[in-house]
This record gives C-alpha cells, sequence and structure tokens, in this order.
C-alpha cells in the first residue's frame, strides 16, 4: 500500500505527515522557522527557511516511519497563501517573502482600486477588494518601493508553490 506525504507550509513552522491510502497516518513532524517584523505593519520570512523546514521535517517522518523512498506514493502542498516569493531570471529569491499578513501595502490598494474605477467597480471585475494580504498590491509595492527589485523580478510564487519549485524544478500551482 502506498504512503502519501503532507506537508504544510505555516507561518510558524512546517507540517509534515506520511499517511497510507486507508487514512492511517504513520508519522508526523513539525519544524519551526522564525518570523520577521522589521517595521510596524511588516511580516516577513526567509523561503530558504521553509525548504530546510520541509526537508527536515521530510526526513524526520520518513527516519520515523522507517519509509525508503520508493514507498512514497505522491506528495500533497498546502500552505500559508497570500505570501509573494519574487524570483530572478535564475529562479533565486530576491528578497525575504512578504506575507499574508503583512500591512504595508495600504496605498497599493488604494491605487489599485482607483485605478479601476471604485471599489465596487474592482470587486465587481475581479469578485475581491483589493486587500493588503493579496499578492497583486505587494507586486505594485515592490515596483513603487523597491524598483531594483522589481525589475530583476520573472516569477512570483506562494510559499507552498516555492516549495513545489525547489522540489521539482517546475514553476507551478493549481487553481
Amino acid at each position: 500500500m502506498p504512503v502519501f506525504l503532507g506537508i504544510d507550509i505555516g507561518t510558524s513552522g512546517t507540517k509534515t505527515l506520511a499517511m497510507r491510502e486507508d487514512g492511517e497516518i504513520l508519522a508526523s513532524a513539525t519544524e519551526e522557522y522564525p518570523l520577521s517584523n522589521p517595521k510596524p505593519g511588516w511580516s516577513e520570512q526567509e523561503p530558504a527557511d521553509w525548504w530546510k523546514a520541509s526537508v527536515n521535517s521530510v526526513k524526520r517522518v520518513m527516519k520515523a516511519a522507517k519509509l525508503k523512498q520508493a514507498d512514497i506514493g505522491g506528495i500533497g502542498l498546502s500552505g500559508q497563501m497570500h505570501g509573494s516569493v519574487f524570483l530572478d531570471k535564475s529562479g533565486d529569491v530576491i528578497r525575504p517573502a512578504l506575507l499574508w499578513n503583512d500591512q504595508r501595502t495600504v496605498a497599493e490598494c488604494a491605487e489599485i482600486e482607483t485605478r479601476a474605477g471604485g471599489r465596487s467597480k474592482l470587486i465587481q471585475m475581479v469578485a475581491n477588494p483589493a486587500l493588503t494580504g493579496f499578492t497583486a498590491p505587494k507586486i505594485l509595492w515592490l515596483r513603487n518601493k523597491e524598483q531594483r527589485n522589481f525589475d530583476k523580478t520573472v516569477q512570483v510564487l506562494l510559499p507552498k508553490d516555492y516549495v513545489r519549485y525547489r522540489l521539482t524544478g517546475d514553476f507551478a500551482t493549481e487553481v
């Protein structure tokens, strides 16, 4: 019976579990990492910390469940939403990721709503208001406040998609 790994890239740590097809959990492990608040309202993390925590938690789960690589039938990823990982043309991280709870993009949210013709028009167009934790305001903030980093950016990934990229070499997400 195949074993599946679930990896959840959370805000405070990465949690991994090994589960059989019938739902039996064989082992689980959590690896924590720091959250940086360099200014009031800012919330950042180093994507390298997510990767290190993913690798270490998978190793711990594999060891605890006495699994070999060949035992793994698939890997599922989940994680914190709306964190923005900015990558350059080589696939390298440009700056710490801006997280879902980062509040620095208030001005950019207002700019998006103004350009859309107002908040209600924006909601009519995209079914959401511009919120500070969302990705589009963060990209606009990068353009407005860190032009050099914006100019280097060729990919923007969510946290779980960054781990997927490190696992597979592919830029991908689900919809």
